[in-house]
């Protein structure tokens, strides 16, 4: 009778255990872990995180703006400056020294200074910079903080013993719009090319709207596994997003 009892409680303890590490894997809950006044950033998973700065803007107000910071051991890769030098520095102190880690890269997404803005203060740490070649161009054109190193349709990075993929499917919310992948985790950073539920068309004063749904097509074929997607602006979600915004541009 003893030996049964044991081996019931040996039984329970294995399976309560594999539950446990199985919901860790599958729905981690999403914290902010940082908050200020001009910067939050949001663990959505083991080794990603969103940081959203602000915009002021005539026609929108303060707008959040988000970018993704990917993770692998003591190493991090940032998709997107904060708006500004001083929300950039912000975040790299907090990179270098509440995660603990070094920043390979920088990536900014497409030119507007939601995704640029901050460039110089990554600059002046000595971290480098890589974008899509008509990223540079346009920044060139516009006056704005030049990325360092061009990339032609794509550019894969290493973090810790994880690749970190940005790459260029066409125009929509501007003609260099990319997108940053992190393929260990299935997350999609889709910047300004990509909307979150319910969300209106935002700015289109650099948009291609005829080329826009038939882009965010190429990257939901691209990348059919995705588990996680985070838009420039607003709520992060899953694969509907990509569903949704080639809805929204779609016969435009």
């Amino acid at each position: 009778m003893k030996n049964i009892i044991q081996n019931i409680l040996i039984m329970f303890f294995s399976f309560f255990i594999l539950s446990c590490a199985l919901q860790n894997r599958a729905g981690f809950k999403a914290k902010k872990i940082y908050k200020s006044n001009t910067l939050i950033i949001t663990q959505i998973s083991e080794n990603a995180f969103i940081h959203t700065s602000f915009k002021k803007t005539n026609d929108f107000g303060n707008v959040p703006c988000n970018g993704l910071i990917v993770k692998d051991y003591n190493e991090a890769i940032v998709f997107d400056t904060p708006t500004n030098d001083e929300s950039s520095e912000e975040l790299i102190q907090w990179i270098n020294k509440k995660l603990g880690a070094k920043i390979n890269a920088v990536i900014p997404t497409h030119f507007h200074d939601d995704s640029l803005g901050g460039l110089m203060a990554f600059h002046k740490k000595n971290i480098p910079s890589y974008s899509y070649a008509k990223t540079i161009e346009l920044a060139k054109e516009n006056n704005f903080v030049i990325p360092e190193n061009s990339f032609n349709d794509a550019v894969i990075l290493k973090v810790g013993d994880k690749d970190v993929v940005a790459k260029f499917f066409g125009e929509g919310h501007t003609k260099d719009n990319v997108v940053g992948y992190f393929p260990g985790e299935n997350i999609l950073f889709g910047g300004c090319l990509l909307k979150e539920l319910e969300a209106g068309k935002g700015y289109l004063g650099d948009a291609n709207v005829s080329a826009w749904s038939s882009t965010v097509e190429k990257v939901k074929k691209e990348y059919p596994d995705v588990k996680i997607v985070v838009p420039g602006h607003g709520d992060y979600g899953d694969g509907k997003l990509l569903d949704y915004t080639i809805g929204l541009f779609k016969g435009q």
